[in-house]
């Protein structure tokens, strides 16, 4: 359920932590160095639950969440579950255009590409609903820059063909290259099911 200024303040209470406090904390508490993956999993894991919340995206900004998702996904050692939440929290966030376009600000596309070669599953479609919500939210320089990835086209036709995938893929091609889906279709002799 999405939250207000009055929902927030009757369920945090008169001693409670308020919710860019909380985040913060959060936050303070992935960067401390003596921290374990298991518990970095978990942390990343609760910011990007509440990355699908309107009420929270000005939080995401300002206390660097969504680049800390990012630093994530280009970790030198790269943990996949850390992988799959942080993609997933950018992913709830850019349905936000003022996220979008700060996730495309900090070289957010490339990494959400990279995602798309991921082994697991909800990281791969979390990549492709993301670069679908760059697309809608990010404005004409983000559309210009997904037009220009030549190996993002190729590999969201290959996941168009992938009946997990296919739907998803097929709704992001559908915008970077309107005409791919008929020509692929034409080829195959076939409809898509949308």
């Amino acid at each position: 359920m999405f939250t207000n200024d009055k929902r927030q303040e009757e369920r945090t209470g008169k001693y409670g932590t308020p919710r860019q406090q909380h985040l913060q904390q959060l936050v303070t508490q992935f960067q401390n160095p003596t921290i374990s993956e298991q518990s970095k999993e978990k942390i990343v894991a609760n910011l990007a639950n509440f990355a699908y919340d309107p009420y929270n995206f000005a939080f995401l900004r300002d206390l660097n969440i969504l680049e800390l998702f990012l630093d994530c996904l280009t970790d030198d050692e790269p943990n996949e579950r850390i992988i799959e939440f942080s993609v997933g929290g950018i992913c709830n966030a850019i349905a936000d255009p003022q996220n979008a376009k700060f996730v495309f600000d900090c070289g957010g596309i490339e990494p959400l590409i990279g995602c798309l070669m991921s082994p697991v599953r909800n990281t791969v479609k979390y990549a492709i609903v993301g670069l679908y919500y760059m697309w809608v939210n990010g404005g004409s320089e983000v559309r210009k820059s997904l037009k220009e990835k030549d190996d993002l086209v190729e590999l969201i036709r290959k996941y168009s063909e992938v009946n997990e995938f296919a739907n998803l893929a097929k709704a992001l091609l559908a915008n970077i290259m309107p005409g791919a889906l008929w020509e692929m279709e034409g080829k195959k002799g076939g409809k898509w099911d949308w």
